[in-house]
Order: structure tokens, then sequence, then C-alpha cells
């Protein structure tokens, strides 16, 4: 853990690319109903992550940054509008860039709410406006729940693909909202102890994250997803994953500059606007797609995206850590 501190990499990302490495070198163990039996693992698994994220939820820490109306709504129209007007823009004008299956990935990282950890941790270092971006991180996530499934059900629907909504909002319920409400709930006898222990409640939460993975692309391996265009696919991924950080980064820099942001609250309203999260994104897949074998190679893009994003967050919070004085 010491050297992965002292050369700024995220443990939790080494996890991400050793278990599609086991994935592709041994998917035996961990396909769906193997011998390890991964898929019952992840499919309760989701309500863990989602239970864990309620239970460490501070509203308190929310209230600090609530009356920034202009600021969130301009961070909250980022992640669920522009991002997924911007992939629509872009499979229009190259459609043939990607297959289907990677098109749809890409669509589900725009519909996803934005990070809440590494959102808040960067905009502290970058020395923005953090109860800002503590409320309008944890306020995408709540939003997430319902906008990221209708959006992905209307997404899939003009594509041909059958997506009932209602049953896919019940199991968000049952397995996204309702742990969360849960985890809220338990904060009165648990706080304490979540706080002590917080170290191992998030290695509970990214192990979860890491399994599903794991058994994502353990199934997409085995049912033959994975073909012999994989590295052309992997560096298209990526593009498209930086020019789309970007293009959203750019816009956010312009809507900041015409509301007249300071400093601070440009930071909070760029780094929030400008991500996606993974710890949503990859149990939430679970229950909007199901047990499709092609599961590995949808949640490919937010993959990517969540590594490249730390990777141009990290750079730019050090960059206005310089510029930003107490």
């Amino acid at each position: 853990m010491n050297i992965f501190r002292k050369l700024n990499i995220d443990p939790f990302l080494i996890g991400l690319v050793a278990m599609v490495a086991l994935a592709l070198i041994w998917p035996t163990p961990g396909v769906s109903g193997g011998v390890l039996h991964f898929d019952y693992a992840t499919t309760y698994g989701v309500s863990i992550v989602f239970f864990l994220y309620g239970l460490t939820l501070s509203f308190e820490k929310m209230k600090a940054g609530i009356m920034l109306w202009k600021l969130h709504i301009a961070v909250q129209l980022a992640t669920f509008l522009l991002f997924p007007a911007i992939v629509l823009v872009a499979r229009w004008l190259v459609p043939g860039l990607m297959s289907d299956d990677l098109w749809l990935g890409f669509f589900y990282v725009a519909a996803l709410p934005s990070t809440v950890s590494s959102s808040v941790a960067m905009t502290n270092i970058a020395r923005g406006n953090v109860p800002a971006a503590v409320f309008n991180a944890s306020l995408s996530s709540f939003l997430g729940v319902f906008l990221t499934p209708i959006w992905m059900s209307w997404y899939m629907s003009r594509n041909g693909i059958d997506m009932p909504l209602m049953p896919v909002i019940l199991k968000v319920t049952l397995l996204v909202l309702l742990p969360i409400i849960l985890g809220q709930v338990a904060r009165h006898w648990l706080a304490d102890w979540a706080k002590r222990n917080a170290r191992w409640v998030k290695l509970a939460d990214r192990t979860t994250i890491l399994a599903i993975v794991y058994n994502s692309f353990c199934d997409s391996v085995a049912a033959g997803v994975w073909s012999s265009g994989d590295l052309i696919d992997v560096l298209k991924i990526a593009a498209l994953s930086v020019a789309l950080f970007l293009i959203v980064y750019a816009v956010m820099d312009v809507v900041c500059s015409l509301l007249g942001f300071d400093m601070r609250d440009r930071i909070a309203c760029q780094f929030c606007g400008s991500k996606k999260s993974l710890a949503t994104g990859a149990p939430l897949a679970k229950v909007v797609f199901g047990a499709t074998p092609s599961l590995g190679l949808l949640i490919a893009p937010i993959m990517m995206f969540h590594f490249l994003q730390l990777v141009m967050v990290s750079w730019l919070a050090a960059r206005f850590s310089r510029r930003v004085t107490d």
C-alpha cells in the first residue's frame, strides 16, 4: 500500500485491472453458476454496496452547501443531460465507430450519476467548495437511482432492445434505494462504528465491486463476447472517454464563467459535473442489464472512464491547488 501511495496510484485501480486479467486468463471459477457462485455474491452484493453508501452518507455535511442552487442545477444538468446529449451526437456523427454493445455501454456511462468520494476528495485537494461538492455528488447519486434506469429504458427501446421500465424501477428500489434508506436509518446506531472502521467499510465496498467486475468479465469471456479486435476496442474506449471528459469539462468551464462563479465554486462545479461513478455503475449494471453475457463489455466503458477521469482530475486538482489560496 505504501508503494501505491508513493506513486499516487489507487490500489483499487490495480484491483480492477487484476480482475479483468484474471477473467481473461481463468474465467471458469467466476462464471455465473460456476464453482465459486460469484453470481450469487454479486447479486446480493449490490445491496451491500448501497447499504454501506447509505451508512456512510452524512446529511449534516450536505447542509452546508445546500443554498448554492445555481451551482447545483448546473452540475445536475451536466450529469444527466449534457453527458447523454454528447454521446447521442457522437453516435449520430460516427455510428460505425464502435459496436452497438459498446455504444450502449457509453450511453450507460452518460446516464450514470456523479461519483461521490473522488469528487469530494479532488475538490478538497484543489481547494474548492467542498460542502457544495458533497451536496451535489450525493444528490446526483439519489437522482441516479431513478434517472439512470429511465434514460437506459429510453435508449434501449429506441435501439430495439426490450427493457421494461417498471420491473427495473422495482428492482432498483428493492436492491438500491431500500438499502440506502436502511443504511441511513442504521446511522442512528452505527455512525460512530462506521467512522471508526471506515477503512474496513471501504474495503468491503470495493471488494464487492471487484467481485462484480470479475463475474461480469468471466461471463463475457466464457460466452466469447471478446474477440481478436479487443485491443482496437480498448483504444477506442480510451479515446472516446478522454474526449467525453474534456468536452464536458470545457462546457462546464464556459457555464461557470457565464454564471459568475468564483474559483472555489468553479472547481466544485467542474469536478462534480464532469465525473461518473463506477461505484454506482458496476452494481447498478447487474440490475439494469440483468444476467446478459455481454455485461463485461457493457461495463468496460465506465471502468475506462473511471480510470481516466481520476488521472485527468488528479492533474487538474494539483494545478488548481497551486492557484487557489486560503
